[in-house]
């Protein structure tokens, strides 16, 4: 491949990287682990030091962040309260801001010198991606199952406000002026039975503290992971999967179902300028994670989680050949008949077009995610393997290398089946992992699918994972007696892979073990006043939503004619009742995803009556009832 990265700037030297590392007994940063923390790391977030000479990484369940030396390849710990889900700096390295997720989050903020927690800041419900004004004084975070970005003046520590964005916000960005951040939300938040489904980005007023545009990306854009900013502030890339949802799920040759991309946003205008996909004809680059720019915005580098790769992207290049792409054919313009795309509508669709100005590169270790640049050095959070992967991208030929950084610990069966969960490698030509249709943690891509399990040309929204076990049959139709059979038909009919029963196994544990998530509807854990108003009206016969939605599960297992057939349903089809556990976080609801709303279901989705008796409800009873629901 002709070479399209710059000479090195700077060599950074690395040793003792084969070492496992563990924190001197003297070090100012080693703590206890705290109490419950795992047996593994999962190094999930990176950050470097504005000299290049330290990389804190968040190590999500281990509880704890590693300040590792790059030059000498040892670490120091601090434990922190609750998962380590992102970092942030000051721009003179001396606070370290550490956003830990839980239905309460905390901020931790950290004097980078000894590691002494100089401050714990309460946030919101799972807060990831914390963001630095650029003079300092205001810290933003994603308060993801709130649906907002908090804001936090560091002066009084305190947040100060709260910033409604579109769906599960889980990275976020700032202009160099301060003046907009770009919020990446990992969902869409409409219906799933219409033409165009997709998330979007959204772009935040700082002064004015309020969303004054979104951008909606390509149609089928989803489970968006991260978006970073040239160091001009001119362009905004944003990581994300692009699905073909539209059509069945037949084969995976040349992206069928899952497609992988990066998207580049014009910050002067506000508008796309492109898309462009990151798999190749006949390898696909399953779920892009992580994604940094160079110091001097000529490189723009992707982690794939899923075929565990870098992407080193030539940005000028990738720009000026997107530049080049007219809107319309001219129709006395020569034709290249060698090329993918003529107009720029084309190149979403181009598996092509990253051909010359992007370096795919193999990693050590499973599962990079975060991603953070010091020089010429990339470095990959390789979440599953508990360690980091190392690439000089100004390197000719890149040799990654890796360091560990936990003690190699033995795979238990619910970590396996965690990583072969997110692990596009066992999929045909690495296009998709299950991960790609139901996120990382087994929930939902909001997306509907034409499976083939139950016939074809009759899509269905995905369904969480949760319960999965306890809540037979699988699926809408229940046409899989257990989850069992599903996970296995799954292998063969999805990822159209043939695995050892092992596998299988290790998918079942890790499945089984997904534990429940407390509503962000609750009011310090329990039920506000209107959830307890909504409760009432749930358990009444005169309603009568807990006939079928009962007991411990919040379903009689059993499937009923509610009215909710649609277009592409046959005449005599019912539908088993789902779990009601955690159905706050499964929009849109019903099996075709129609209804984008609880509301939506009591009302627009129930003209009849079958789903529950709401016809006589006032609008505040209806709210009541709606918030109840979303608090179980």
């Amino acid at each position: 491949m002709k070479k399209i990265l710059p000479q090195p700037l700077a060599t950074l030297l690395l040793t003792a990287i084969t070492l496992c590392l563990v924190a001197p007994a003297n070090a100012l940063w080693f703590r206890t682990p705290a109490k419950g923390a795992s047996d593994y790391l999962s190094p999930e977030a990176l950050v470097a030091s504005p000299d290049g000479k330290t990389l804190y990484v968040a190590c999500e369940t281990g509880n704890l962040v590693m300040a590792l030396d790059t030059a000498s390849g040892k670490a120091t710990r601090l434990s922190v309260p609750a998962s380590p889900s992102g970092l942030a700096l000051s721009a003179d390295g001396a606070r370290l801001y550490v956003t830990c997720a839980a239905p309460v989050s905390t901020i931790c903020v950290v004097e980078a010198a000894s590691g002494k927690i100089l401050d714990k800041i309460p946030a919101g419900h799972t807060t990831v991606a914390p963001v630095l004004s650029p003079d300092g004084k205001t810290l933003y975070v994603c308060d993801r199952f709130n649906n907002a970005v908090g804001v936090v003046d560091l002066a009084s520590g305190k947040e100060t406000a709260r910033i409604p964005v579109a769906r599960e916000p889980v990275s976020a960005a700032i202009t160099p002026d301060g003046k907009f951040l770009l919020v990446a939300n990992h969902l869409h938040n409409g219906r799933a039975d219409v033409d165009v489904v997709a998330a979007k980005v959204s772009i935040i007023d700082t002064a004015a503290g309020k969303v004054v545009k979104e951008i909606q990306l390509p149609n089928g854009s989803g489970l968006l992971r991260d978006i970073r900013i040239s160091p001009d502030g001119k362009i905004a890339a944003v990581a994300h999967q692009l699905a073909r949802f539209h059509l069945p799920t037949t084969q995976l040759e040349r992206g069928w179902m899952n497609t992988n991309a990066l998207s580049l946003i014009d910050l002067a205008g506000q508008k796309l300028i492109n898309t462009v996909l990151l798999d190749n004809v006949d390898s696909g680059a399953a779920n892009p994670w992580g994604v940094a720019w160079s110091a001097d915005g000529k490189l723009i580098c992707v982690t794939h989680a899923g075929t565990h790769e870098l992407s080193v992207i030539d940005a000028p290049a990738l720009m000026a050949k997107l530049a080049k792409m007219p809107e319309a054919l001219d129709p006395n313009a020569k034709i290249d008949y060698n090329a993918a795309s003529r107009v720029a509508a084309d190149v979403p669709n181009d598996l092509s077009f990253l051909v010359g100005v992007r370096q795919r590169i193999k990693l050590p270790g499973n599962g990079p995610r975060g991603l953070a640049l010091a020089g010429t050095k990339a470095y990959a959070a390789m979440h599953f393997t508990d360690s980091l992967a190392v690439v000089d991208v100004a390197a000719e030929r890149p040799a990654p290398v890796s360091i560990a950084l936990g003690q190699g610990k033995k795979l238990g069966v619910v970590r396996k089946g965690d990583m072969l969960w997110n692990d596009a490698t066992i999929c045909f030509q690495g296009w998709q992992s299950c991960s790609s249709c139901h996120s990382s943690d087994a929930r939902v891509d909001a997306l509907n699918w034409d499976l083939l399990n139950d016939g074809i040309g009759n899509p269905k929204n995905s369904k969480t994972l949760l319960l999965a076990f306890q809540t037979p049959p699988a699926m809408s139709l229940g046409v899989r007696a257990t989850a069992k059979t599903a996970v296995r038909a799954g292998i063969k009919h999805i990822l159209f892979a043939v695995r050892p029963e092992e596998d299988a196994l290790a998918l079942d544990a890790f499945i089984e073990a997904l534990q429940q998530i407390p509503s962000p509807c609750l009011e310090k854990g329990r039920l506000s006043a209107a959830a307890e108003r909504g409760k009432k009206l749930y358990s009444s016969k005169e309603v009568g939503c807990a006939d079928c939605h009962k007991g411990r599960l919040l379903t009689d297992l059993k499937p009923y004619d509610v009215g909710s057939r649609g277009q592409f349903d046959k005449p005599g089809d019912t539908f088993y009742t789902p779990t009601l556990v955690e159905v706050w976080r499964t929009a849109p609801f019903m099996h075709d995803g129609s209804a984008a709303t609880m509301m939506d279901v009591l009302t627009t989705r129930n003209p009849d009556d079958k789903h529950g008796k709401t016809k006589h409800l006032n609008k505040q009873q209806l709210e009541d009832l709606a918030v109840y629901v979303l608090s179980l």
